[in-house]
């Protein structure tokens, strides 16, 4: 019997500026056989996220960088061809860090974890709104920024994948919510269908003038995903003991020099405030709560999401640029098999 092939796309370079598709190598090889305790896992769907590009950057971090030659890292969700585990059995859906390929190996320290068999949301769902990208929203806007009914919470990339769950959870909670995006497309679906109080497309408007209109009683949240100009000019419109959620920095994943920091950061000392980065990793012990309280609010009607999907492991290379470019709509997602 012939070995099953195992396409792969590994990281060939590291990237100066913007991310391109010789950064990329795309290599077959045999699929590899698991051992005692472990799993074949074939990967169904991979998970396009902005936090990529900096694993493509050699230096310190919340992880290590991917290292040149390898196989490029990313979420996956994938089904259990053959097992030699009693966690897994053949059929099972896994969610993990399967990476940029079609087959891997999933053991007791892969941090894999089976996924129930009896929920009614698609499979693509633990990739967006009930996976990292939900639980990021989950964690970020609850525990670190700690919403009250009646505060104005702004929300930047507020129609993207993570962002467009923060702001539906605020509302949830009973606060005004305006969220900032890159196209009146975008601004619209924010307030007819998330019912969002206010949306500024950062493009085509002044984002000092227009918050100063939607938030008469300035800012008491934050959630930042993309840092530089939108985040200083939040500073300097913040309440008293305000919080500032750091997400992400999207402005600054492809700068080639330095980035200068925020000039009204003073703020932070005269409004008693503090800001504050997280990352989700730290809370996957309470991953269950997060992903229960999702599902339920999504089975309720509660909680919108898009997912946008392309077809072909050979397109993630392009298809990641779309994250950079702001062309994607929600969650980008690559449909491997």
């Amino acid at each position: 019997m012939s070995a099953i092939r195992n396409r792969q796309i590994l990281l060939a370079a590291r990237p100066v500026g913007e991310i391109k598709s010789t950064d990329f190598k795309y290599q077959e090889v045999d699929a590899p056989e698991p051992g005692e305790g472990q799993a074949l896992i074939r990967n169904l769907y991979l998970s396009l996220d902005p936090a990529m590009r900096g694993w493509m950057r050699e230096g310190d971090s919340y992880i290590e960088p991917v290292r040149l030659g390898d196989v490029m890292r990313g979420g996956t969700i994938g089904e259990v061809v053959k097992s030699n585990s009693a966690e897994f059995k053949p059929g099972d859906k896994v969610f993990g860090m399967g990476n940029w390929q079609d087959y891997w190996i999933a053991g007791p320290k892969s941090g894999a974890r089976a996924l129930p068999a009896d929920v009614p949301f698609p499979l693509t769902n633990f990739l967006s709104v009930l996976g990292i990208t939900g639980l990021t929203a989950y964690f970020g806007i609850l525990d670190v920024g700690l919403p009250k009914a009646g505060e104005t919470v702004v929300v930047s990339t507020a129609a993207g994948a993570v962002g467009s769950i923060v702001c539906q959870i605020a509302k949830n909670k009973g606060c005004r919510v305006v969220g900032i995006a890159g196209s009146d497309d975008k601004c619209a679906w924010l307030i007819n269908d998330l019912g969002i109080d206010a949306a500024i497309n950062y493009k085509t408007q002044s984002v000092a003038a227009e918050l100063r209109k939607a938030c008469p009683n300035k800012i008491d949240i934050y959630f930042d995903n993309v840092g530089g100009e939108i985040l200083n000019t939040v500073l300097g419109m913040i309440n008293v003991h305000a919080r500032v959620v750091i997400c992400g920095a999207i402005t600054q994943y492809n700068a080639t020099q330095a980035v200068p920091g925020p000039s009204n950061y003073i703020s932070l000392l005269t409004k008693r405030s503090r800001m504050e980065g997280f990352v989700v990793i730290d809370y996957m012990h309470r991953a269950m709560e997060g992903v229960m309280q999702l599902g339920q609010w999504l089975a309720e009607g509660k909680l919108k999401h898009r997912e946008d999907i392309v077809e072909g492991l050979e397109n993630a290379p392009n298809a990641i640029l779309r994250l950079f470019d702001g062309s994607n709509k929600g969650k980008l997602i690559v449909k491997i098999a």
